[in-house]
């Protein structure tokens, strides 16, 4: 009994940080590719994909500068913040094709709450530092979330109401949605339906990492980097790492929702380690292939909105567009 409790304490303590680490060198891989392409997209060749790593350690070993009309205090403690809430986002998303640590605690409900955290420490960062520039974007920021948080709560819940319609189980648990994949329990309505919302969700996901076009926040021609154009150093690092491990989480999550399949059941293999290697690889596919279509092409596409055009880009089209998919959805129900 005591050596049992003994391990779980330690799966506890030592669980969220193996999933922090790998979380995070995944999202800086996911990024340092990111940048790679996109610039060979552009025409140009690009930093190497190990750049983001690089600049995590030069940041690092610079000093934190705090502006001296800053408040100090609450300048500090966002960046731990914004770490703690995309970490968080990690331990109740299934990741690699195994459950999620936290399966059971948490549904889609807490994630879409937990993806507010990051969002908002950036936020009360920029009014904090007491710059114009970071006014400005902190006020951006929470323009943006308001914009798009609609199409991606209606993604999340019709998928939910159709889940819910065949089993007794909580449909919002991300188990019950890879116990139930989507697209096994609609017909030809329905798969259209379902195609709409996967196009919102991932329409969504760009303007969720304030990635181009919607990185109105930032906006390094117009305000120097917005919401932290006053940090540097460990604090800026900080930040930099939250943002690669919210980028990987939030594509994770719409794998979750949309593709939860895992490779080694549906070519028969049983032997745990090739099935749990298989599953890890076809899992980062997934994730990759998911941020090339909704970051990669888009960012190397598109030139940035505006505050207006974006926001009414969420609220007014993706809104109205998630709607559709309820309705195909529906329609398929009811005939």
């Amino acid at each position: 009994m005591l050596a049992d409790t003994l391990l779980n304490v330690i799966v506890l303590i030592a669980g969220p940080v193996i999933i922090a680490f790998l979380g995070a060198i995944f999202g800086l891989l996911y990024l340092g590719v990111d940048r790679k392409l996109v610039a060979h997209m552009q025409g140009r060749i690009g930093p190497p994909i190990v750049q983001p790593f690089r600049d995590v350690d030069k940041l690092m070993v610079k000093e934190s500068i705090i502006p001296d009309s800053a408040i100090a205090w609450l300048f500090k403690a966002t960046p731990i913040l914004c770490l703690v809430g995309s970490i968080s986002l990690l331990l109740y998303i299934p990741l690699f094709g195994q459950n999620a640590m936290l399966t059971g605690f948490g549904d889609a409900i807490v994630v879409m709450y937990l993806l507010t955290i990051p969002s908002l420490a950036l936020v009360v960062a920029g009014f904090s530092s007491s710059s114009p520039y970071a006014t400005v974007g902190a006020q951006r920021e929470m323009v943006m979330m308001m914009s798009y948080e609609f199409p991606l709560a209606m993604s999340i819940v019709v998928i939910a109401w159709r889940i819910g319609l065949v089993t007794n189980l909580n449909p919002f648990m991300l188990s019950t949605m890879a116990a139930y994949p989507i697209w096994g329990l609609v017909g030809p309505l329905g798969i259209v339906g379902l195609l709409i919302l996967v196009f919102s969700m991932l329409i969504v996901t760009p303007g969720e990492l304030g990635k181009i076009p919607f990185d109105v926040a930032e906006a390094e021609t117009e305000l120097a980097g917005g919401l932290l154009v006053e940090y540097s150093g460990r604090n800026l690092a900080l930040f930099y790492i939250s943002n690669a491990i919210k980028s990987f989480a939030v594509v994770s999550l719409v794998v979750a929702i949309f593709f939860p399949y895992n490779l080694s059941p549906i070519l028969g293999i049983t032997a745990t380690v090739p099935a749990v290697i298989l599953d890890v690889l076809f899992f980062l596919l997934k994730v990759f292939v998911i941020m090339f279509i909704c970051v990669i092409v888009v960012r190397a596409a598109v030139a940035r909105f505006k505050i207006d055009q974006a926001s009414k880009f969420y609220l007014l089209i993706m809104s109205a567009v998630s709607l559709v998919g309820f309705v195909f959805i529906l329609l398929d129900v009811i005939i």
